[in-house]
């Protein structure tokens, strides 16, 4: 199973409501979604970072699982989605590649 790490940030653009408690009930929607995803097990981790307006998360599976996360949470958050390659498989593939390269020569 595949690891995602993706970096979100607040779209202000975004319809976002200006009444403090339609505010607040819009969060608590959001942080229902967000608790529900970790109960789940699809996000093993969500943080924020200190300007407020951004973090990120860790969830596992397909690349179509986190397309379904994240346009979830559209148009009020924009995200930068990455694959995590794990260290032991990054450095293999790197090393067969130079191996290939110098026995190219």
């Amino acid at each position: 199973m595949a690891r995602f790490l993706a970096l979100w940030r607040q779209n202000l653009t975004a319809p976002w409501p200006v009444d403090p408690t339609e505010a607040y009930k819009m969060n608590e929607k959001i942080f229902v979604g967000v608790e529900d995803l970790m109960k789940k097990g699809e996000i093993e981790e969500f943080g924020f970072f200190p300007d407020g307006l951004s973090g990120y998360v860790i969830s596992t599976g397909t690349a179509a699982d986190v397309h379904r996360r994240v346009t979830s949470f559209q148009p009020y958050f924009i995200p930068e989605v990455n694959e995590i390659i794990p260290y032991e498989q990054g450095k293999a593939t790197i090393l067969a590649i130079q191996k290939a390269r110098i026995e190219q020569r």
